[in-house]
């Protein structure tokens, strides 16, 4: 069985000749580094989905049009600068915004590209510049990050990773160096680090391989099959880390987010649903998750995201079985590899005390993606698959030996070995341990 697959629900309604239709809208933002394949990625991204019978929208990157207008920042004062980013946001947005209300009214499920989105601004302006602006228009970064698109994929630059394949040539607004191109690639990628569906495409495999990977990495979230077109599904991986964390100055720039989960009641023990608020300064997003049965030996899991309204209505059928779980959730980069750190909160059960994961997506093998991981980090072993250490099992009020509702089915027999039998697994232990705690 493969890592659950992931998907995404985002159906609107609208009126189409005097008939109800229900449509998907997915919303993209392509970014990247300078010759990472942003170019080639977004045409390849549309000829795949057309091909479905989707509707694709291609969003023109802002500042391209307008620096290619005459515009250079060298002639412009300090004052003129922040006034043309701050109009270069706002022009972006409002052209983004026109893209999506079609795709709304669309009657076909509707792909929307974005080249580049609106926190790519952030990575080139001073921080107390960038949060001037979004203070001067009440914004704020989980609106502008997580809530305005589905998912955000970084190319990497050939200058990291491919640098024989790197050029300026084909692009009249793009002079960089190498050196400089790999500084704008990670503060591009930086920008970005928080947001739920991030997925970091680097120079790993060949440059065909890697527009297949990024097309999959769409068709993951959507729930579509691409049979033998595309490379296999990059895996989720999780570890378990033993604490104290290092000291914060330690991690390279990160985001934090304060999670809370809930199971929520179902009428059959083969499903699952959680409701998910992860939130930021006061902010929040707010998502409701169905596990549903194997499908060729895969499971299933349909997100979709709600209102705060939706949230309150949906959170009365909370499962007083389970505990709620409380997270703090730090996101960041390392390696051109995208991290979750989850650091369990009290209240919860005895056996939550301590608890620390980190999680990662990646096609690598076990080899090279042990490489990557954080080496600040003391990583005690690899639970992906692991029942002892699911969030559904550790969640359960019931001491384990004695419930009904332990659920196996979330082990990955490929990974790990741990597969339905009649014997129970440890429970995880205290401060990041694998002794069994009292349950």
């Amino acid at each position: 069985m493969s890592s659950p697959r992931m998907l995404q629900d985002f159906r609107v309604m609208n009126h189409v000749n005097g008939k109800e239709s229900t449509h998907r809208v997915y919303k993209v933002v392509l970014t990247g580094g300078p010759c990472g394949g942003k170019t080639t990625g977004q045409a390849r991204l549309s000829t795949f989905f057309e091909t479905l019978g989707w509707k694709v929208f291609r969003v023109p990157e802002t500042a391209t049009v307008l620096l290619g207008g005459g515009i250079k920042f060298s002639d412009l004062s300090p004052e003129e600068s922040f006034a043309f980013q701050e109009n270069l946001l706002k022009t972006m947005m409002q052209i983004e915004n026109t893209f999506f209300t079609l795709g709304e009214s669309s009657a076909q499920d509707c792909l929307i590209i974005c080249d580049r989105g609106a926190m790519d601004a952030s990575a080139f302006i001073l921080q107390d510049k960038w949060e001037k602006i979004i203070a001067n228009n009440n914004w704020n970064n989980v609106e502008l990050r997580d809530n305005r698109y589905n998912q955000i994929i970084h190319m990497v630059s050939a200058a990291n990773g491919a640098e024989e394949f790197y050029s300026t040539e084909d692009h009249v607004c793009r002079s960089e160096g190498v050196e400089l191109a790999r500084e704008l690639d990670y503060k591009a990628a930086a920008s970005w680090v928080g947001h739920p569906y991030f997925d970091v495409i680097d120079n790993s495999t060949n440059f065909e391989t890697k527009m297949n990977r990024m097309i999959d990495s769409v068709c993951q979230k959507l729930g579509i099959d691409t049979g033998d077109r595309l490379l296999k599904n990059s895996k989720k991986h999780k570890f378990l880390v033993q604490g104290p964390l290092p000291p914060d100055e330690v991690f390279p720039p990160f985001q934090d987010f304060d999670v809370v989960h809930n199971y929520l009641q179902t009428s059959s023990a083969n499903y699952q649903a959680r409701l998910r608020k992860r939130g930021q300064k006061g902010h929040w997003m707010y998502f409701h998750t169905l596990r549903k049965p194997k499908i060729k030996d895969q499971v299933i899991e349909v997100r979709t995201q709600l209102t705060h309204r939706d949230y309150l209505n949906i959170l009365a059928q909370r499962d007083d079985s389970h505990f709620t779980i409380y997270k703090k959730r730090r996101c960041f980069l390392v390696n051109n590899q995208y991290f979750q750190l989850d650091i369990y909160k009290e209240p919860g059960h005895p056996r939550c005390k301590g608890l620390i994961f980190l999680e990662t997506y990646s096609a690598l093998d076990d080899a090279e993606l042990a490489k990557r991981l954080p080496s600040f980090l003391n990583i005690v072993k690899e639970v992906t698959g692991n029942p002892a250490y699911s969030m559904f099992n550790l969640s359960l009020k019931e001491d384990w030996k004695s419930s009904s509702r332990f659920c196996y089915e979330l082990a990955d027999k490929k990974v790990n070995g741990f597969g339905p039998g009649p014997e129970l697994p440890s429970e995880a232990g205290e401060n990041g341990d694998s002794k069994p705690p009292n349950s």
